[in-house]
């Protein structure tokens, strides 16, 4: 599997596991969590994506547990993170209501704690989590920047910014945002065309795609999407997740798709959509049957 360059330090798998459905699965014992772990490794899925609010803030530490148990997994994984939502359940449970916090104390407490749950010494990739409205950019850029020259990170970027919430926080940072996370799927193509994508394409940033799948709807829902993504499963012999996967992957701008599922087969089945060369009409095939007419 390819590995994306973010920086000279920072290189990523081309496909991502997202744990954010890790608590989901009935079994969270450390040998079926290394098990996930195994089958990503053995596919050349070396990414793993966090965020401390996963599984009501306690998703981090069930994957600590495993890290603990077996400490040669660390060096085989980049593992990123993230934080600055704060929400009514787990440790923060008698908050009042869902904000954000990118103060720089309340980074430094989420990114210790992040640290302190999954029993390691430091964060391959930190991401704001949300965009905060409250943001002191000096501040805010500060803390990040300190975090990086600690060794506590390797490395910085933000989830689901817009560009100009991007180039805010760029401007009082030494260090160079690596990444957006955002969300994009046939389900939901926008930013293909609202500027989120040709943003970062132009600089070369890499982009990871959240609910690659939809949150599971593409799989699920019927409809001319999902017949023209069954005409295209048969005719490359892949089943349909791995054809919505492809898609993304075929775009130039190098998009990174997050993949959270617990099914041990479908984990097992996650790189198959890398070997789908697909060509432009069957891409233009999937894109018109996504927006539901003709492209103008």
């Amino acid at each position: 599997m390819e590995r994306i360059e973010f920086s000279k330090e920072i290189h990523l798998s081309q496909i991502i596991y997202g744990m954010w459905r890790l608590t989901d699965d009935s079994n969270l014992s450390h040998e079926h969590v290394q098990k996930k772990i195994h089958i990503c490794l053995e596919q050349g899925i070396t990414t793993f994506d966090q965020a401390d609010i996963y599984g009501d803030y306690s998703a981090e530490e069930i994957l600590g547990k495993t890290l603990r148990k077996n400490k040669s997994l660390r060096n085989k994984m980049e593992i990123i993170t993230k934080c600055d939502i704060v929400a009514p359940c787990g440790k923060f449970k008698n908050e009042p209501l869902k904000y954000y916090d990118t103060s720089k104390a309340h980074l430094n407490r989420s990114v210790n704690s992040s640290l302190k749950n999954m029993a390691i010494e430091h964060i391959d990739l930190l991401l704001l989590h949300r965009p905060d409205p409250l943001m002191n950019a000096d501040e805010t850029g500060e803390a990040l920047d300190e975090l990086i020259t600690t060794g506590k990170v390797r490395s910085v970027g933000v989830s689901n910014f817009k560009p100009w919430d991007w180039s805010l926080l760029q401007s009082r940072m030494s260090n160079k945002l690596l990444s957006n996370q955002i969300e994009f799927s046939l389900l939901y193509p926008q930013a293909l065309n609202n500027g989120d994508l040709s943003f970062h394409y132009r600089d070369q940033t890499p982009v990871m795609a959240w609910s690659p799948l939809g949150g599971g709807d593409l799989l699920n829902k019927n409809g001319k999407l999902r017949d023209c993504l069954n005409t295209i499963a048969k005719r490359y012999k892949v089943d349909v997740a791995s054809v919505a996967i492809a898609w993304i992957l075929n775009h130039p701008a190098k998009i990174l798709p997050i993949l959270g599922t617990n099914n041990l087969d479908r984990i097992s089945k996650i790189s198959e959509s890398v070997a789908i060369n697909m060509d432009r009409t069957t891409w233009f095939e999937l894109y018109t049957a996504s927006i539901g007419h003709e492209v103008p």
